[in-house]
C-alpha cells in the first residue's frame, strides 16, 4: 500500500455513506493510509444499501471503501476514544461527516482534538456547513440538490415537476471539495507544521455546480430554468436523436457550427438570420433544433458519429452505464480495474480520475470486510496481544 504522491500521509476517516467516504477514497487512491474506523453496531450504513451484494458484501459499500483499512470501534466508550487518540498520534488527517455537534458530544471535536494534536488537518463534511442558521441541520443529496438550485435547473424544460441530477451529485463533488481542501491544509502544515480544520457541505457543493446558471442570474436577475441536455449560454450544444439511437452534439462555437453545417449538407443555414451568431441561434433555439434534428433521424448513431469526426465536430454517443465501463477510451485510462476482496473475489472497481507522471496513484486494493484490519491496526499503534484481547473482550473492537 502507498503508492502514489500521498506514500506516507495517514487518514483516519469517521465517515460514513457518501461524501466523507468519496474524500478518504480520493485521498486513498493518492497514495494516503486510509483507516476507516466503523461504528461497533454494524459499520458504516452502506453496509446495509443492498441489494446489489456480491457473497454477502454491499457492492455500494465496496466501491465507496475500497483501497481502505477497517477497524470497527465504540467511541462512545473511554477505551474506544482512547484508541483513537492513539490511531490520532500518528495521523496527519481526520475525517468526519456526523451531523454538528456529534463530535464535541463525544470529546472529539476539532477545538479539543487541536490542542493535543496541534499538527492534526481535522476535514468536517456535513449537509450545510458548521456554521451559519443551517449548521445543525441533516443534510441529504436530495436536500442539498433542491436547496442549492441543481433541481430547478435540472429537467426536460419548463412546467415540468423538479428533478434530481441522476447520480447524488452534491455528495460526490463535497468530497472531492474536502479532498482539495485536504491536500492544502497539508500543503500548509508542511510549510509551517500547524494543522487546521477544513470544513465544506452539501450545500456549497451543490451551490459550486451552479456556476453558469449563477452568472446568468446574477447578470439579469432572472432565474434559469431547465433546459433538458442544451446549454443556458451556447447552441447547438444538445442531445439529438438518430435512427437508432442519441448522440450529444458539441458545435458551441462560430467554427464548430460552421463545420456542423458542412457536415449536415445545409450549408444555407449559415445565411440564416436566426442562426447567424450564438446570440442568434440562443433566442431562436427551438426553430434552431426543429432545423437540425430530422437530419439526425435520417442515419444511425455510428454513421454520423464517423462523418462528425472526420468533419471535426465535437460529439459523442449517449452510453449507458455498462457500454461507458466497457468503452476502449474508459479502459485506456484504467477507470475500471480489477481487485480481489476476501470474500466477494476477482471483482471490478473504478479507478483514480487524476493522473501523475512521476508518482502514479492507484487504486490500492479492495473494500474492508467489517473490522478486518482491526489487530493490526492496534498493533501498529503499540498495543500487543495482551492488550488487543481485552479490548475485544470488553466489547470495544470487532474484529474479523
Amino acid at each position: 500500500m502507498g503508492q502514489g504522491p500521498l506514500a506516507g500521509v495517514r487518514v483516519i476517516e469517521l465517515a460514513h455513506i457518501m461524501a466523507g467516504p468519496v474524500c478518504g477514497l480520493m485521498l486513498g487512491d493518492m497514495g494516503a493510509d486510509v483507516i476507516k474506523v466503523e461504528k461497533i453496531d454494524g459499520g458504516d450504513d452502506t453496509r446495509r444499501s443492498v441489494p446489489p451484494s456480491i457473497e454477502g458484501e454491499s457492492a455500494a459499500y465496496m466501491m465507496m471503501n475500497r483501497g481502505k483499512r477497517g477497524i470497527a470501534l465504540d467511541l462512545k466508550s473511554p477505551e474506544g476514544k482512547a484508541v483513537l487518540r492513539r490511531l490520532l498520534a500518528d495521523a496527519d488527517v481526520l475525517i468526519e461527516n456526523y451531523r454538528g455537534g456529534t463530535m464535541e458530544k463525544l470529546g472529539l471535536g476539532y477545538e479539543t482534538l487541536r490542542q493535543e494534536f496541534p499538527g492534526l488537518i481535522y476535514c468536517a463534511l456535513s449537509g450545510f456547513g458548521r456554521t451559519g442558521p443551517y449548521a445543525d441541520r441533516a443534510g441529504f443529496d436530495l436536500v442539498a440538490q433542491g436547496m442549492s438550485g441543481l433541481m430547478s435547473i435540472t429537467g426536460e424544460g419548463p412546467g415540468r415537476p423538479p428533478m434530481k441530477c441522476g447520480p447524488p451529485v452534491t455528495d460526490i463533488t463535497a468530497g472531492i471539495l474536502a479532498a482539495m481542501g485536504v491536500l492544502a491544509a497539508y500543503t500548509h502544515k508542511l510549510k509551517t507544521g500547524e494543522g487546521q480544520a477544513v470544513d465544506t457541505s452539501l450545500f456549497e457543493a451543490g451551490i459550486t455546480l451552479t456556476y453558469w446558471q449563477s452568472a446568468i442570474a446574477m447578470a439579469t436577475g432572472v432565474a434559469p430554468g431547465p433546459m433538458g441536455s442544451a446549454h443556458p449560454l451556447n447552441a447547438p450544444y444538445e442531445a439529438f436523436e438518430t435512427a437508432d439511437g442519441w448522440i450529444t452534439i458539441g458545435a458551441a462555437n462560430q467554427t464548430n457550427w460552421l463545420r456542423l453545417l458542412g457536415v449536415l449538407g445545409v450549408e444555407e443555414l449559415a445565411n440564416d438570420p436566426r442562426f447567424a451568431a450564438n446570440r442568434d441561434r440562443m433566442a431562436h433555439r427551438e426553430e434552431l433544433v426543429a432545423a437540425l434534428a430530422p437530419h439526425f433521424r435520417k442515419e444511425s448513431s455510428e454513421s454520423w458519429l464517423a462523418r462528425l469526426e472526420e468533419g471535426g465536430v465535437p460529439a459523442g454517443p449517449v452510453l449507458d452505464v455498462l457500454a461507458m465501463q466497457r468503452d476502449p477510451q474508459t479502459l485506456a485510462r484504467e477507470m475500471v480495474v480489477d481487485v480481489d476482496h476476501p470474500k466477494a473475489g476477482r471483482m471490478q472497481t473504478l479507478g483514480l480520475p487524476v493522473k501523475f507522471s512521476q508518482t502514479p496513484g492507484q487504486v490500492q486494493g479492495p473494500a474492508p470486510t467489517f473490522g478486518q484490519h482491526g489487530r493490526t491496526i492496534l498493533a501498529e499503534a503499540g498495543y500487543d496481544d495482551a492488550a488487543i484481547e481485552a479490548l475485544v473482550a470488553i466489547g470495544v473492537i470487532r474484529v474479523a
